[in-house]
């Protein structure tokens, strides 16, 4: 279940942890995780199946770079359809939905100095997966977005269940 843009666990036997750019799918009962600031990460997952994937995103677009698929939201929507895609040998086919968790505003001084910057990655983000979902007719069921903390996140493939942990704050599920 391991691809070039996913990286093997750092945990324990039932869980992974995805890198910044990177993505990873498994059925249950596997945890994937990752850590996000201003990078989303898209969940997708689908219940009958229970079958779901993170893609670690970095950029709203790609503008034609191959290095990681998974980095660039333009690119990761597709990769993670495919990776997920690849798990099921025969049908049903795949019934999605999608959530949405990070975007966080990590350099806010720097926007306000200067807004024309465009310093904002993480609504950026957003606003490209939204796009790309909506075109894809993927419904988004749930976002934990924007903000300026980062979110340490995992999914649990048995459930569905993303459980949310911001630095010096409670846990809680989405």
């Amino acid at each position: 279940m391991l691809n070039p843009g996913s990286v093997p666990s750092t945990g324990g036997a039932d869980e992974r942890t995805v890198a910044i750019g990177r993505l990873a799918v498994a059925f249950a009962p596997m945890r994937l995780r990752t850590l996000v600031g201003s990078c989303v990460a898209l969940v997708l997952y689908d219940r009958t199946l229970r079958l779901g994937g993170i893609a670690h995103i970095v950029l709203p677009d790609s503008r034609g770079a191959t290095d990681l698929p998974a980095k660039y939201a333009d690119t990761a929507v597709p990769a993670l359809l495919a990776e997920l895609r690849r798990q099921v040998t025969q049908p049903p086919a795949l019934n999605v939905s999608a959530k949405l968790i990070g975007g966080a505003c990590m350099f806010q001084s720097q926007a306000a100095l200067n807004p024309d910057l465009g310093l904002n990655v993480g609504q950026r983000n957003h606003e490209a997966l939204d796009r790309i979902l909506a075109d894809l007719r993927i419904p988004v069921v749930a976002r934990d977005l924007g903000g300026n903390a980062g979110r340490r996140l995992t999914l649990d493939t048995a459930t569905g269940i993303v459980t949310i942990k911001v630095p010096g704050g409670e846990d809680y599920v989405l």
